[in-house]
């Protein structure tokens, strides 16, 4: 099976969330003739109805070849639960056979910068990402600030997601200005320069081209959407025209 770790380009990654399983399978349907070569299932989005083992594998095996990103972050039906369930759950999706989960980067421990500093809880992560490699799957960690982050400091966060054992990192930053959007490209390269892992880096704002060209410039993996509605995110392009970047570039 494939997996975000040994391809040699952008996987081009559809994200599939919504509220039930029926409509994971509908958007997987739709977006596979359409080119995409990976799945992102945000179980976060699920009503705690489908939260379980059995939906988990259904739907996996339905995915089939094509590697799954999964995530089970603090919104959507997950508003109010404890870190020690949301980490439950992580490691009951990677039994379940997830390719990649993600793992907050300040799980046990929640920060704005969503990297902890906390050492009690960065040993509970170390413990959860042992775990996950255990069951067989890999870990993706990610820190979400959504503001504008310097070069270096964004890369000092990539390099302690990695510290960590996380086998992909993730930074979702921000840009409001042309200056800060530069900066993002120049992030992007000292992450390809520096890291020993693959990475994923985006930015919310103005400079939503990372999100379209990134796969070319050294990201892992490329995210987008079939088609947007509730449950998608909109800064997510969509799958049709990341396939036409990919291919033109």
């Amino acid at each position: 099976m494939r997996t975000f770790l040994q391809s040699d380009k952008a996987l081009i990654t559809c994200m599939v969330q919504a509220d039930n399983p029926d409509r994971v399978k509908e958007l997987i349907t739709k977006s596979r003739p359409e080119g995409a070569e990976a799945y992102g299932m945000q179980f976060c989005q699920l009503l705690p109805e489908y939260q379980n083992a059995d939906v988990y594998r259904d739907l996996f095996a339905f995915a089939g070849n094509a590697p799954t990103y999964v995530t089970n972050y603090r919104y959507g039906t997950n508003v109010g639960k404890p870190d020690e369930e949301l980490a439950d759950g992580i490691l009951e999706i990677a039994k379940c056979g997830a390719t990649l989960c993600d793992v907050m980067g300040d799980l046990f421990g929640r920060c704005e910068s969503e990297l902890t500093d906390d050492k009690e809880a960065i040993a509970k992560q170390r413990k959860l990402i042992d775990a996950v490699h255990e069951a067989g799957s890999q870990v993706l960690m990610s820190s979400h600030t959504f503001t504008f982050t310097p070069a270096e400091q964004a890369l000092e966060m990539a390099l302690e997601q990695q510290r960590r054992g996380a086998d992909i990192a993730k930074l979702v930053t921000g840009a409001t200005t042309r200056a800060q959007q530069i900066e993002n490209m120049r992030i992007i390269n000292l992450l390809k320069e520096n890291l020993k892992i693959p990475f994923l880096f985006l930015s919310t704002g103005d400079c939503r081209i990372l999100r379209r060209i990134g796969g070319a410039l050294g990201n892992c993996m490329s995210l987008c959407v079939y088609e947007h509605d509730a449950f998608s995110t909109s800064e997510q392009p969509l799958l049709r025209d990341m396939k036409l970047l990919q291919d033109l570039i």
